[in-house]
C-alpha cells in the first residue's frame, strides 16, 4: 500500500483528526509524522500522552496492515508506552515504526517518535492480532 493511498483511508477517522501524515510504508517500516497542534496538546502546550499514543498506535496497525496476509484483518490488543520528552506546540513529531516479530497470529511493532530537533520523545511497542479472514 503507498502512503497516498493510506492517507486517503485515515483522512475521515482520528488519525486523519489528528494530523498524521504517513510518508512511508514497507513491510519493514512506516514512517508519519504530525503537528503538534494546540489541540492535541495538555494545558502546558505540550503533545498529550494520549496524542503520542494514538500517533503510535497508527503507525503500528498500519505496519501490520503492510504485513496482512489477503483477506485478513487486525486490532491491537496491547501497548505500552514510555514517555522520554515532550513536543511543544507548534513542532512537528515523527514517528517510525519497525517490527519486533513478525507472526502468523500476531505481530509486534516498536514505533519511536522524536521532535523536530532529534530528541527522542516516546518508544511505544504494541502487539497487533492477526485476524483470519473468514
Amino acid at each position: 500500500m503507498n502512503p497516498s493511498a493510506m492517507n486517503a483511508l485515515l483522512a475521515p477517522l482520528l488519525p486523519g483528526l489528528m494530523g498524521v501524515d504517513i510518508e512511508e510504508v514497507t513491510p519493514e517500516r512506516v514512517v508519519a509524522t504530525m503537528k503538534v497542534r494546540p489541540d492535541l496538546c495538555t494545558a502546558g502546550g505540550i503533545l498529550h500522552g494520549g496524542a503520542f499514543m494514538a500517533f503510535a498506535d497508527t503507525l503500528g496497525a498500519v505496519a501490520t496492515v503492510a504485513n496482512l496476509p489477503q483477506g485478513a484483518r487486525t486490532t491491537t490488543i496491547e501497548s505500552k508506552t514510555n514517555f522520554l520528552g515532550g513536543a511543544a506546540a507548534g513542532t512537528t513529531v515523527r514517528g517510525e515504526s519497525t517490527p519486533l516479530h513478525r507472526g502468523r497470529t500476531t505481530m509486534v511493532w516498536q514505533t519511536r517518535i522524536t521532535a523536530e530537533s532529534g530528541k527522542l520523545c516516546a518508544v511505544v511497542i504494541q502487539t497487533q492480532l492477526v485476524i483470519q479472514g473468514t
